[in-house]
């Protein structure tokens, strides 16, 4: 037996309290859409049917207009050449034709107004139908977003990337290691002879350019 058991079931569901309930969301909505979609495909079946009723309806209801026409003619052309018996049951003819065509009436009103109901039966199952499918599709959506941030949240915790971080901690105190070594070796070691002869070089050129402003003030 499928979710609903009439249109009218379809047509005032709440699609959220049933998701709601639902063990499995996901196969619900499936269910829920199937069951739509084809019930969508039944009432436009029967929309078919009733269609071809009504043009069937209207075209014998044209011919009966034509036929009662025709026997009110008659009656009158039997008028004309005095026989009232014959100009009699023409008009019963006719009469006959009109109560025919008073009854496909009544029926074709009918078929009209049923029309109507379908068409507002039609229009609100697809709202239904156009609900569900934007649910399902909201549901996938949030399903994707979550199934990738659960793929990057495993890349990141991946046993191998925190030991790739680890190993490079390790060699980059490893290099601390060598710089501080470096720099150690340097510790209490007199300057170079080269670098004793540029500081002299280099302080007699400032003491070269201090007698000159002095000179030059002093003129």
């Amino acid at each position: 037996m499928g979710i609903f058991s009439r249109l009218s079931d379809i047509i005032n569901s709440n699609l959220n309290a049933m998701l709601d309930k639902a063990e499995d969301p996901e196969k619900m909505i499936k269910l829920v859409i199937s069951e739509m979609e084809q019930t969508l495909a039944e009432v436009r079946s029967a929309s078919v049917r009733t269609l071809a009723d009504k043009k069937d309806l209207s075209r014998q209801l044209l011919q009966l207009e034509k036929e009662a026409a025709i026997w009110q003619e008659k009656a009158e052309l039997a008028v004309a050449k005095g026989r009232d018996d014959l100009a009699t049951a023409a008009l019963n003819e006719k009469s006959r034709m009109q109560q025919s065509y008073e009854s496909l009436k009544t029926e074709l009103v009918q078929v009209e107004q049923a029309l109507e109901k379908l068409d507002t039966d039609i229009s609100r199952l697809q709202s239904k139908l156009n609900e569900a499918i934007a649910r399902r599709e909201a549901m996938l959506l949030r399903q994707s977003t979550l199934s990738q941030q659960k793929r990057v949240r495993t890349q990141i915790v991946r046993p191998d990337i925190n030991s790739a971080f680890e190993k490079f901690a390790d060699f980059e105190r490893r290099i601390d290691q060598m710089e501080a070594e470096v720099e150690a070796m340097a510790l209490g070691k007199n300057p170079s002879l080269k670098n004793q002869i540029e500081e002299l070089v280099i302080s007699e050129k400032v003491e070269h350019e201090l007698a000159e402003i002095k000179k030059r003030q002093a003129s």
